[in-house]
């Protein structure tokens, strides 16, 4: 094996070039300014090449430097994610999910206590955060992600279609201006979706009802909530009607707390995801999560058909 430079001043070099200042890369690395310059210099040293150019008073990297950076930069995320597995606790009781809050609090949480029934001897942490978990430095088995579905260097499996369904109280049916066709949707409040993992393909409001063919002035008015779990609270509460996710609507609609008052359902381009890093296939734990979740998609997206049908 070829040797390679000292793995510390390969670390300052990555700093230094990503900042393109020694000041900058030695506050990073709380260390002192001269100690960049001389991991630098012993870098150079090894490498009989500079790595820096300066040029009226700026950091310049030199060309091979820059063609080496960003191969250097995916090199230090394994030797983290493989310093992480190697220091990891040997907790294979344990299990960390990822998911957004609304596909927490109104899918995968109501369902837990099954997972819980089968495998008493995992622990289920969930971690719900509007953020995109990284599993190279987020201690996180397993994510249920809402996308395209194109996640490079991830294990992926597809897990659910998603459809965006009308929904509100059943007491909007009746009173003095009952909801029975689209164009009732005037005389009554619209809750809108303003979430960051909203399916920029899903229908608003003004869409919606424009391919209904209803001319409703105030499309955009509302009431408006930056995610999804929300959108469906305020529709239960009688608070207007919404255009919901219909796997997250589902628990409401089978409790009768929520109803389809018209027959208008529309696809989303984008569907529901179990991912995970591929150093995670051989975990049992996961796999066990896996099977389980993916089992019950299949009968929640039945559940909801159903629903639909009957509406």
């Amino acid at each position: 094996m070829k040797q390679i430079p000292p793995l510390n001043a390969l670390r300052v070099f990555e700093a230094a070039a990503r900042h393109l200042s020694f000041t900058k890369a030695a506050d990073e690395l709380h260390v002192t300014p001269g100690a960049v310059s001389q991991q630098i210099k012993a870098l150079e040293d090894f490498l009989q090449i500079p790595v820096f150019r300066r040029h009226k008073r700026t950091l310049l990297l030199t060309d091979e430097a820059q063609a080496s950076l960003p191969i250097l930069r995916e090199g230090f995320d394994k030797l983290t994610e493989a310093a992480q597995i190697l220091a990891k606790k040997a907790d294979a009781g344990r299990l960390t999910v990822s998911v957004a809050p609304s596909f927490a609090s109104k899918w995968l949480v109501p369902r837990l206590d099954k997972f819980q029934e089968l495998h008493p001897e995992i622990d289920v942490w969930v971690s719900a955060d509007m953020n995109v978990v990284d599993f190279a430095v987020d201690d996180v088995d397993v994510a249920i992600r809402y996308g395209a579905g194109a996640y490079v260097g991830l294990i992926t499996e597809h897990l659910m279609a998603e459809k965006i369904v009308p929904v509100c109280s059943p007491q909007l049916l009746t009173g003095d201006n009952p909801l029975r066709k689209p164009e009732d949707l005037k005389h009554h409040t619209l809750l809108h979706e303003a979430s960051t993992e909203k399916d920029p393909g899903c229908p608003t409001w003004p869409m919606w009802l424009k391919a209904a063919g209803v001319c409703h002035k105030e499309g955009e008015r509302g009431l408006k909530f930056n995610q999804s779990s929300l959108v469906i609270e305020a529709a239960v509460a009688g608070k207007g009607v919404a255009l919901a996710k219909s796997a997250l609507a589902l628990a409401d609609l089978e409790a009768a707390r929520l109803v389809i008052p018209f027959d208008l359902t529309t696809p989303t381009e984008f569907s529901y995801y179990v991912v995970h890093p591929p150093s995670k296939s051989n975990s049992a734990t996961v796999r066990a999560f896996k099977d389980w979740v993916l089992a019950e998609a299949a009968t929640s997206a039945n559940a909801s058909e159903a629903q639909e049908a009957a509406a």
